[in-house]
């Protein structure tokens, strides 16, 4: 699990899903170079999936990819048999492991948080890649939680969201070499990998995913020259997606480009006319003709 991974938005219709359009988005994904797929992550807009959706879009997203790339599907909520219950699906439906982010609102202690862990890896056989993204959980997982965490029979890796870029390798130190550190951050996603990080479970690939390959091959290859050329292309696009809350700035965009309408579901809303501005500009720089 490497390189530039989507963090799948959910295409809706007013009356659900639009399954065409998730599985169309996948194929184009894949054949843009997308290195792995993340269905039912925040930008999927998992907090407003019913729980039949949830388990829904999983197996729509591990159909389509058809075993090309690695799908790491979304397992998280801040109730831990839930969460079981989801990385149950997840392996049952076939795919090759499940992120699990901080149990959120509840705001549990380290050893909560880690007890949460502990009974998802006791209970279901497959690997865990834990999701540290404090800013929405509330909670943070320290770095001497997730070397604990690390010991756990199918905890094999851990997705930053934090963009403090000292973490990495003081989870190196803690979690050994082999511990796969993906990035949740677009913008820190160069330095983080700089620093020990191997990918990033992106957000700017989904309306991107070519610019997005190119530019985590680039990391892969030790070509930093590259990919700070191509980071810079970027920049933009990292950032401005998250002018309005996520991901209706890159559904925006993902209707522009004709692959789904730009519907969210509440509280979440479509982003506004400056926003939309200044996303199109984003792309544009980026190298795509809109």
């Amino acid at each position: 699990m490497k390189g530039s991974i989507t963090a799948l938005v959910t295409p809706f219709t007013k009356d659900g899903l639009d399954e065409q359009a998730f599985q169309d988005h996948v194929e184009w994904q894949i054949a843009s170079g997308t290195h792995g797929l993340v269905p039912c992550g925040t930008t999927g807009e998992s907090a407003t999936l019913t729980h039949e959706e949830h388990k829904r879009v999983i197996r729509l997203c591990v159909e389509a990819a058809a075993g090309r790339v690695p799908v790491i599907a979304g397992a998280g909520s801040n109730e831990t048999r839930v969460s079981i219950e989801y990385a149950q699906v997840a392996k049952d439906c076939g795919a090759d492991a499940a992120l699990v982010v901080a149990p959120y609102y509840n705001k549990p202690s380290q050893e909560g948080i880690f007890q949460h862990f502990k009974a998802i890896s006791d209970s279901v056989d497959i690997p865990i890649v834990v999701y540290n993204i404090p800013g929405r959980s509330v909670v943070d997982i320290t770095n001497e939680t997730m070397g604990r965490l690390a010991q756990l029979k199918h905890v094999i890796g851990c997705k930053d969201a934090t963009g403090d870029i000292g973490r990495v390798q003081g989870l190196t130190d803690r979690c050994g070499a082999d511990f796969i550190q993906l990035s949740g951050d677009d913008p820190t996603a160069l330095a983080h990998f700089v620093h020990g990080g191997c990918g990033t479970i992106s957000v700017g690939s989904n309306v991107a995913p070519k610019q997005y390959a190119d530019f985590h091959n680039a990391m892969l290859a030790g070509d930093f020259v590259l990919a700070r050329e191509l980071n810079a292309t970027l920049d933009r696009l990292h950032k401005d997606l998250f002018l309005d809350p996520s991901p209706g700035p890159a559904k925006y965009v993902l209707t522009l480009l004709g692959r789904m309408t730009e519907h969210v579901r509440l509280p979440m809303t479509p982003c506004g006319e400056e926003t939309k501005a200044k996303v199109r500009s984003a792309m544009i720089r980026a190298g795509i003709d809109l």
